[in-house]
């Protein structure tokens, strides 16, 4: 209560002490595909929206590039029928994402996917130099969640292979680092293993 005859000094409030509520405005995927079907975006970038913020990817790199072309490769030979690749292509991960993988290895042919881009994936490579923090962490997080069985990492930094399997809420339980000479067989495909070298630039 303020009394009669209280200066305004007295009532003055120190603004200091008032936490400051300034919160970015995140984009749900509606939202940002709207934007991209309006032209809003520079044709020329790479974007990705991540738990509603736009993320600019880097240019690739020669290595990055080699690698995006050996994972795909290797599909054809891990799984020859009853699946496609899509090559850095929108994944809709939930309402706040949509990612656009490096490789994204789903069921069926391509022309189920004409009216609504794919929600799960049997296997999801990334491959990561200057990306490998995001990559390792918020993307991760996020392909664990949409409940992606099996996230394989290429990792061009330390040139080895990083699997994580089983997502459980947005961790994966099991995480595999192999190296160049190491074999890996995916979790639905058991004997058709290969080794880590076939992936790797």
């Amino acid at each position: 209560m303020i009394r009669i005859g209280t200066t305004v000094e007295e009532c003055m409030i120190d603004v200091t002490l008032i936490p400051e509520r300034v919160e970015p405005r995140r984009w749900t995927r509606q939202e940002y595909e709207q934007l991209a079907s309006m032209s809003f975006f520079d044709s020329e970038e790479r974007l990705e929206l991540i738990d509603g913020e736009i993320f600019r990817m880097s240019p690739q790199s020669t290595w990055h590039a080699t690698a995006t072309g050996k994972a795909n490769e290797v599909r054809r030979k891990l799984y020859p029928h009853g699946h496609h690749t899509r090559v850095q292509m929108p994944f809709a991960a939930d309402e706040q994402s949509i990612p656009e993988p490096d490789v994204a290895l789903v069921v069926g042919d391509v022309g189920e996917y004409r009216d609504a881009h794919p929600s799960t994936a049997v296997i999801i490579v990334e491959v990561a130099d200057s990306s490998l923090t995001h990559d390792r962490e918020r993307k991760r997080r996020l392909y664990a969640r949409a409940g992606v069985p099996e996230y394989w990492l290429i990792n061009l930094s330390d040139y080895c292979l990083e699997v994580f399997r089983n997502p459980a809420r947005e961790k994966y339980q099991f995480h595999l680092i192999l190296a160049p000479a190491e074999t890996i067989a995916p979790l639905t495909q058991p004997h058709h293993s290969i080794t880590v070298s076939e992936l790797l630039p």
